[in-house]
C-alpha cells in the first residue's frame, strides 16, 4: 500500500528537475500523476517515464500556468482523464537574473507572473474540486532566495509572495479540510542550478563544490530531498500542518 493509493496529483513545470523529480516519488507511492509543463510534447514524454503501477496513469498535459484560461482547462482536462485531482504542487518556475538597474519589465512580469500568479491561477482552479470533496493538499515551491539574493529581485519577490499565499491558503482553506503548506529548496543540483553556472562562466562540478562546501551539511541538494518532503507535506500524516514554509537546504539559512 503506498500512501497515495487512489490520489491523483498534479505537478506544474514536471518535465525535469525538482517538478520531475516530485512527480516520480508520487506514482513511486501510488498516484496518479498529471505532470504540467508549457510543451505538452516534453510534459507527455516526462509522464511516459513515471514508474506508475496498480491501475495508476500518468498523463502530460501542455498549459501556460500564467493564463486563467489554460490553468482551468488543465484541471478539468485532470480531473476527466484521471478521475479526480486530490494533490496540487505548484512547482513551474522560470529565472530571469539580473541587477535591479539591468532588469527589464519582461524579466519582472515574466518571473512574477509564472511563479506567484501561476500558483494562484492553478490554486484557484483546483480549489474548487478540493471545497466540493471536502479534502486538498496544496504545496507551492517558494526558496531559500525569498530571503534575498543578489540579481535575483523579482525571483526573490515572487518566491516570499509564494509564502504569504500559503500562509493565506491554510487560513481560509483549513475549514474545508484542505492543507496548504510550502517547501523552500535550498541549491538543488538540477538544470536550471547548472544553467546558472554557465550565465556566471563557471563549470558545473566546480559550482556545485563550492555551494556544497558552504552548507553545514557540505552536501548540495537533489530533486530527490524536495521529493521526499514534499511527499509527507501532502500525506495525511501531515493533517494538522498547514500555512507553513519548510527550508529543505542543509541547513543554509543558518548562516
Amino acid at each position: 500500500m503506498g500512501r497515495f493509493d487512489g490520489r491523483v496529483v498534479v505537478v506544474t513545470g514536471a518535465a525535469r528537475g525538482i517538478g520531475f523529480g516530485t512527480a516520480t516519488r508520487f506514482a513511486e507511492e501510488g498516484a496518479s500523476v498529471a505532470v504540467l509543463d508549457l510543451d505538452e510534447a516534453s510534459a507527455a514524454e516526462a509522464a511516459g517515464k513515471l514508474p506508475v503501477s496498480g491501475g495508476a496513469k500518468a498523463v502530460g498535459i501542455g498549459c501556460d500556468v500564467s493564463d486563467s484560461a489554460a490553468a482551468e482547462a488543465a484541471v478539468e482536462r485532470v480531473v476527466t482523464e484521471l478521475g479526480g485531482i486530490h494533490v496540487l504542487v505548484n512547482n513551474a518556475g522560470i529565472t530571469r537574473d539580473n541587477l535591479l538597474f539591468k532588469m527589464t519589465d519582461d524579466d519582472w512580469d515574466l518571473v512574477v507572473n509564472v511563479h506567484l500568479r501561476g500558483a494562484f491561477l492553478m490554486t484557484r482552479a483546483a480549489q474548487k474540486h478540493f471545497v466540493a470533496q471536502k479534502y486538498g493538499k496544496i504545496l507551492n515551491l517558494s526558496s531559500v532566495s525569498a530571503l534575498g539574493n543578489r540579481g535575483q529581485a523579482n525571483y526573490s519577490a515572487a518566491k516570499m509572495g509564494i509564502q504569504g499565499l500559503t500562509r493565506t491558503l491554510g487560513i481560509e482553506l483549513g475549514p474545508f479540510g484542505i492543507n496548504a503548506n510550502a517547501i523552500a529548496p535550498g541549491f538543488i543540483a538540477t538544470e536550471m542550478t547548472d544553467a546558472t553556472a554557465a550565465r556566471l562562466k563557471m563549470d558545473v562540478e566546480e559550482f556545485r563544490r563550492l555551494n556544497a562546501e558552504a552548507n553545514p551539511v557540505r552536501r548540495v541538494g537533489y530533486p530527490e530531498d524536495i521529493a521526499a518532503a514534499a511527499a509527507f507535506l501532502c500525506s495525511d500524516e501531515a493533517s494538522y500542518i498547514t500555512g507553513q514554509t519548510l527550508y529543505v537546504d542543509g541547513g543554509a539559512k543558518l548562516g
